[in-house]
């Protein structure tokens, strides 16, 4: 039976960005990827990584903003785990894109997409290595009671103007 170790990785997500964390399956994952979010939202700058399984096994990016391209590219690194791509975005949210990503055709999965501190559980084996979950935010508190639901409303509506 092979032996496997497991590994917490703790990606940056700098002040005022999000991340999103998916598995793909093909090296045309970041040209894609770009098209998806370029056409997504006005405004939106990003960067995106994508860790290679075969070949040169290489990490590949692109984006529209150097910084992000460079903590995506940072982010993918530290992961190291085959197929995994990693997209940081500023002046939008994941809302604004999930859907145009998981539309993408060698999309397989999203496993995060926040703002909140994300670790990465990483399993390894003597092939390579693979996302096995992600730990996104913190744990619960509490119950809402109503004065958080007036909070949450008042968010939703008026500050980040989702609903009306």
């Amino acid at each position: 039976m092979a032996a496997f170790k497991t590994e917490i990785v703790q990606v940056n997500i700098p002040e005022g960005c999000n991340i999103v964390v998916g598995q793909s399956h093909f090296i045309k994952t970041v040209e894609d990827l770009y098209e998806a979010l370029v056409t997504s939202a006005p405004g939106l700058e990003f960067g995106i990584a994508f860790c290679e399984a075969s070949g040169d096994c290489l990490v590949r990016h692109d984006g529209n903003k150097e910084d992000l391209e460079k903590i995506a590219v940072e982010n993918a690194r530290m992961v190291n785990a085959g197929h995994v791509f990693i997209v940081m975005l500023r002046n939008g949210y994941p809302i604004n894109v999930l859907d145009r990503i998981k539309g993408v055709q060698e999309v397989c999965r999203v496993f995060a997409a926040t703002a909140n501190p994300l670790q990465i559980l990483v399993a390894e084996s003597e092939q390579g290595r693979g996302v096995i979950g992600v730990i996104d935010g913190f744990p619960t508190k509490g119950i809402e009671d109503e004065e958080g639901k007036a909070w949450r409303i008042n968010l939703l509506r008026k500050i980040i103007g989702y609903k009306r």
